[in-house]
């Protein structure tokens, strides 16, 4: 990253000086978004353009990055040439969606993450046994979108607790619930604990269905946060598990923002702050976490200490047809 403080600028003038830089860990990327990005490469070695359906993850410099050798990143299938090779990003599809591509001929190369494919198992079977299905999410998300489309006719959305409070269901002995996997720990063990107040007969899945890389990423700022005077988490704003991470250092009364890159971090932020807890989101390349340390060591002098919670061992397989090529 080449220098973007200017220290002839007054606004930075008046943050210079020495800060310590707490690393939470772990941070950046997952497995699973390794495992998409590697999969979009891979066909890329083949040959251009590989088209993929929405962003292969949420986040705008992975996605730019593979726009630039050759991926063309698509709303719908209807914007893919029939019987070309299309990619299905990290976060899943519905049924409607594999149907779809499947009536065009199209190649499909699925890089929905592993974590997500449970989810949709699951609601395939909680809704087969007759349940409600509730799904616990962000409307709007591509990956509730994804999972509420496999039995559409049997699933509701709840985001908080005031959402429980209104749920009418067919029969409240029989509902199960589902979570989108990039949501707020604690914030969903609430909504959980709701539904169990009003059905007591409740039934979920036999594991979390929250991911690791997201359970980690926010162990690990929770202690950062209580450290640092201030909190930068490195993200897309359309990156759930990166949202929820400021939400998380906020919620500790830290002040916290969510930042594309360093080029997003305002000088006026930093007046007063001598410790700053630092993270990305599980779609954030790890290269912008080193930009931004590097932009405060333009600032003064800076000791890095990194805060290891977990030690992430997690490894997702390829596709076959892309181990092949």
């Amino acid at each position: 990253m080449s220098h973007i403080v200017d220290t002839n600028d007054a606004a930075w003038r008046r943050v210079l000086g020495p800060r310590s830089i707490l690393l939470a860990a772990p941070r950046s990327f997952c497995a699973g978004v390794v495992r998409a990005i590697d999969i979009v490469e891979r066909l890329l070695e083949r040959g251009a353009p590989v088209y993929v359906r929405k962003q292969i993850v949420h986040n705008g410099h992975v996605v730019a990055d593979l726009e630039s050798r050759g991926a063309v990143f698509v709303d719908e299938l209807a914007d893919v040439p029939a019987g070309a090779t299309v990619v299905f990003s990290a976060h899943g599809v519905s049924p409607a969606v594999r149907a779809e591509a499947d009536a065009r001929g199209l190649d499909v190369v699925d890089a929905t993450c592993p974590l997500v494919t449970k989810v949709h198992a699951q609601a395939r079977r909680f809704a087969g046994r007759g349940d409600t299905v509730v799904m616990i999410g962000h409307a709007g998300h591509e990956e509730v979108e994804g999972v509420m489309g496999e039995a559409p006719d049997r699933t509701v959305l709840v985001e908080t607790v005031a959402d429980v409070d209104r749920l009418d269901v067919a029969d409240p002995a029989r509902v199960s619930y589902l979570t989108q996997t990039t949501l707020a720990v604690d914030e969903t063990a609430e909504v959980i604990e709701a539904l169990r107040a009003r059905f007591p007969e409740l039934r979920g899945p036999g594991s979390e269905d929250i991911c690791y890389a997201t359970t980690n990423r926010q162990d690990a700022l929770a202690v950062v946060a209580e450290r640092s005077d201030l909190v930068l988490v490195l993200g897309s704003d359309n990156s759930s598990n990166s949202v929820r991470l400021v939400e998380l250092a906020r919620r500790n009364a830290t002040p916290a923002y969510l930042i594309e890159d360093a080029t997003a971090i305002e000088p006026h932020w930093l007046a007063g702050v001598r410790t700053v807890g630092l993270t990305a989101g599980a779609s954030a390349p790890p290269g912008l976490v080193d930009d931004v340390v590097a932009l405060l060591g333009e600032l003064g002098p800076v000791t890095v200490t990194e805060h290891e919670t977990a030690r992430e061992t997690v490894h997702f397989a390829l596709p076959v047809a892309v181990r092949a090529a």
